[in-house]
């Protein structure tokens, strides 16, 4: 596994990434191409002014260090819990709260709108809470019945 670059973190904790000509890159930062269908495929490597400096295809490709640094780097910017369960539901219509389980534990949030529910692909789903993060349902069909019954009263 190599890659034809070298990324370090400097003092400020920013990383930087050197190119096989030797051209040093301060504070670049990973960016996902489809951060939903293939988190883990296309991988773009920009500056602050979004200039590409490097593109990862895959970051199962990457050694260990380099794709530890880009992991960690892309946990920080990117907030997206992934909903395991739907608890319940004050309501069938909006303005409504929901009481969720998340990979990142248990959470309610109020749902503005059937608007703020949108299909991405044939099976997964994005809500927008009332403050603008997202959750995400990466397979609909996959759920357990109850949550899928609360969800085909939305969709």
């Amino acid at each position: 596994m190599t890659t034809d670059f070298s990324l370090v973190r400097d003092s400020f904790q920013k990383l930087v990434l050197t190119d096989a000509s030797g051209a040093r890159f301060e504070d670049v930062r990973p960016v996902r191409a489809f951060p939903i269908q293939s988190p883990s495929q296309g991988i773009s490597l920009v500056l602050e002014n979004g200039q590409e400096v490097a593109w990862i295809d895959d970051l199962n490709d990457l050694n260990d260090d380099v794709r530890a640094l880009i992991d960690t780097e892309l946990e920080g910017r990117e907030f997206m819990p992934e909903i395991a369960r739907i608890v319940s539901v004050t309501s069938f219509a909006t303005p409504c709260t929901w009481h969720v389980e998340t990979d990142r534990g248990n959470t309610h949030f109020v749902l503005k709108g059937d608007e703020d529910i949108r299909r991405i692909g044939r099976e997964s789903l994005l809500i927008a809470d009332n403050h603008g993060i997202h959750f995400l349902i990466r397979n609909m069909f996959d759920i357990d019945k109850h949550s899928r019954k609360i969800l085909d009263r939305f969709l």
